[in-house]
């Protein structure tokens, strides 16, 4: 960016371009330092709440303790770092405003060595320190200006159920493949100045063409879908090493270390935290299920399970109400809401349960929507069944919202109800041996997924 155009934006707009702490260059930037770690802060609560973070301390301490470490090698030490494991298998990693560095359970499984997982880190680490969220937002904030388009952190979708937060939006801003290389650069440095042999990095970068491309499933993009060419950042990477003529003898890669971390760990979804089987979903661990249409678009988090129609015209979702809430209390306190209109009500059954079930009406910045909202009362939880479209959709939609409210039950099926997740195991052989030469016999590790 010239000093020119900075001059111009500062002059006009009275934008402020300030020199890039991890690189020097001077860039566009609205968003101070605090406004940065506001927004990182709170959309690292957000993915917390709406995906989840992998319940096991001595991998949560770990991924920390190797992120501060990286920290303290950045230009910005001082940033309230914080480093988390995100309970989705997708083979991702991905860094917020401020400091939030999150990696997922299936990036975990995928890599081999406490280096390649520093490679991945120290990349994040670099996207923090050289502040690409920010400069990516003042670049959106000033192209919004000049439509009259108003902040991009406004929530795009406001419903009656849940509304989006606007801080977990820091997270479809995509960061440019400057961007990306100027991470790997970083990264690079970092792990190398904290002891780590840089060599690793051409291992992770190896073998994302091949496991970016197995099926992921999960609530993240695949690698490769959110970065450049792998064999590009392999070529570069095989440059740097050439440039910096440094002897990593010696230097650390920690791969016993870290398989003894990862031994055990959960490998692709967790069914035991629901899954479907086409449009039915089945909740072994809370032991219910529920029929969306066919056709529609589902998702699973940790907050509500969710189907989308075809046509994108309207949502039923279910989430819980309140525990030691019956269905009356439920729907009481659903409709004190502030612009929430109750119609229609009635009390009754589902499939032996206690319900209460009633149309309604509101108000969102998108115009008036109306749907069907039932609550019912299973294992002491209650739970919200909400069903909402266009307010001049509602009759359209209405026999769906009911068959799948109506569907609701407790999980009958044995098989769905004791199923357990598959989990990566460590198997030391007496001697190296191919596969193809191993007996049937022998237990196995499941294939490994890689990312940054």
């Amino acid at each position: 960016m010239s000093r020119t155009f900075c001059a111009a934006a500062v002059s006009a707009l009275a934008f402020a371009c300030v020199r890039n702490p991890a690189t020097g260059k001077l860039q566009l930037d609205i968003v101070s330092e605090s406004q940065e770690i506001e927004m990182g802060k709170q959309a690292a609560q957000e993915v917390q709440q709406t995906m989840g973070t992998y319940k096991d301390p001595k991998v949560e301490a770990y991924v920390d303790r190797l992120g501060q470490s990286l920290a303290k090698k950045t230009t910005r030490p001082n940033l309230p770092w914080q480093f988390h494991v995100v309970e989705d298998s997708s083979v991702n990693a991905f860094a917020l405003p401020g400091g939030p560095v999150f990696v997922t359970r299936g990036i975990l499984g995928a890599l081999n060595s406490e280096a390649e997982l520093a490679a991945v880190m120290g990349h994040e680490c670099g996207h923090v320190a050289a502040r690409h969220s920010a400069t990516q937002m003042s670049k959106a904030q000033v192209a919004q200006l000049g439509l009259g388009l108003g902040s991009i952190l406004s929530p795009t979708i406001a419903s009656v159920g849940q509304a989006a937060g606007a801080g977990l939006q820091v997270l479809f801003l995509k960061f440019s493949r400057d961007d990306e290389s100027q991470a790997d650069k970083l990264g690079f440095a970092y792990m190398a100045n904290d002891g780590y042999d840089a060599r690793e990095m051409l291992d992770v970068f190896k073998t994302l063409d091949r496991v970016s491309k197995a099926a992921g499933g999960g609530k993240l993009p695949e690698w490769l879908e959110t970065h450049p060419d792998p064999g590009n950042r392999l070529t570069a990477t095989q440059d740097r090493l050439k440039e910096l003529k440094h002897d990593f003898t010696g230097a650390k890669v920690g791969r016993d270390e870290y398989l003894q971390i990862v031994d055990g760990i959960v490998y692709g979804e967790d069914p035991r935290q629901g899954f479907f089987k086409g449009p039915l979903f089945l909740h072994p661990e809370l032991k219910f299920q529920i029929q969306f249409p066919p056709g529609w678009k589902t998702q699973n988090t940790p907050q509500a399970v969710a189907a989308m129609s075809d046509k994108q015209d309207a949502i039923i979702q279910l989430q819980p109400a309140g525990k030691g809430m019956n269905p009356d209390q439920a729907a009481q306190k659903f409709f004190s809401q502030q612009g929430i209109q109750r119609g229609q009500a009635a009390q009754g059954m589902v499939h032996g349960l206690p319900a209460v079930a009633a149309y309604f009406a509101g108000q969102t910045d998108q115009g008036q929507i109306g749907g069907l909202v039932t609550f019912v009362t299973y294992n002491d939880l209650t739970y919200a069944i909400l069903g909402y479209t266009a307010a001049t959709a509602v009759q359209q939609h209405d026999a769906e919202f009911k068959s799948v409210m109506g569907s609701f039950g407790p999980l009958t099926d044995p098989a769905a109800a004791n199923v357990q997740p598959a989990k990566i195991q460590l198997v030391k052989l007496a001697q190296p041996r191919p596969w193809s030469s191993s007996s049937s016999s022998t237990p196995r590790t499941f294939p490994s997924r890689r990312s940054r």
